[in-house]
């Protein structure tokens, strides 16, 4: 996908740079409070933790602040990259969509998309089967440059899931699921409940195999059936 003939997606130049500057301001200006509330701590009748107080503000100056300025820097760089890595990554051409987030990657043909639209913090692209071709993971850009890109491109999209009307909730033994289902729901919740995110997006790819749509809502999770091939 050539650059020049796609639409790229992505927060404005000005938020990335006031994310960058913004961070080591930040973290150094938190860590000069950390230090002058510690030297004031420092000269209570009693508290917490009063050694390590003591000891943190005896530091020789002016090495202390300027370690505390430089050590709260970095912690702010570092902030400003763990929110620069989230972002999730779009490129649009008339023909395919492409989407990055860390070292996963998703991909749908324009051809392919039934439907593109956004579902809380995801973007989704369903297929003509209203199978979930592409569910992304990571922090959205501005929400109307997403929709502007893709109506520009000639894509179908449309202002929510057309098909969220269909979703039940999971119950655990429910009759219009086999045992294979139940199973690999069962170990969804599980990794919903530990916030294992890998392991609820393979198992979510799993239950695809079997025609079944899901979806969760804080810890609950919702499914629909494929409708037969068309």
């Amino acid at each position: 996908m050539p650059a020049s003939d796609q639409t790229v997606v992505t927060i404005p130049a000005l938020h990335r740079v006031l994310i960058w500057a913004g961070g080591p301001l930040l973290g150094a200006g938190v860590l000069w409070l950390v230090k002058a509330l510690i030297g004031w701590a420092a000269t209570w009748p009693w508290v917490p933790f009063e050694k390590p107080v003591k000891l943190l503000a005896g530091l020789a100056e002016p090495y202390a602040t300027i370690g505390a300025l430089g050590l709260g820097a970095v912690g702010g760089l570092v902030l400003a990259f763990l929110i620069i890595a989230d972002l999730l990554g779009i490129a649009v051409d008339d023909t395919r969509a492409v989407f990055t987030h860390g070292e996963r990657r998703w991909e749908a043909r324009r051809a392919d998309a039934a439907a593109v639209f956004l579902d809380g913090e995801h973007v989704v692209v369903h297929g003509h089967r209203t199978e979930e071709l592409v569910r992304t993971r990571g922090d959205l850009p501005r929400r109307a440059d997403i929709e502007r890109a893709f109506v520009a491109r000639g894509y179908p999209w449309v202002a929510g899931d057309p098909a969220r009307a269909e979703f039940r909730l999971w119950a655990d033994g429910h009759p219009d699921l086999d045992a294979a289902a139940h199973a690999f729901f069962r170990a969804r919740q599980v990794a919903l409940e530990k916030d294992k995110k890998d392991d609820a997006d393979e198992l979510r790819a799993e239950l695809a195999r079997l025609d079944l749509v899901v979806r969760e809502e804080g810890k609950k999770q919702y499914w629909r059936r494929l409708p037969s091939e068309l």
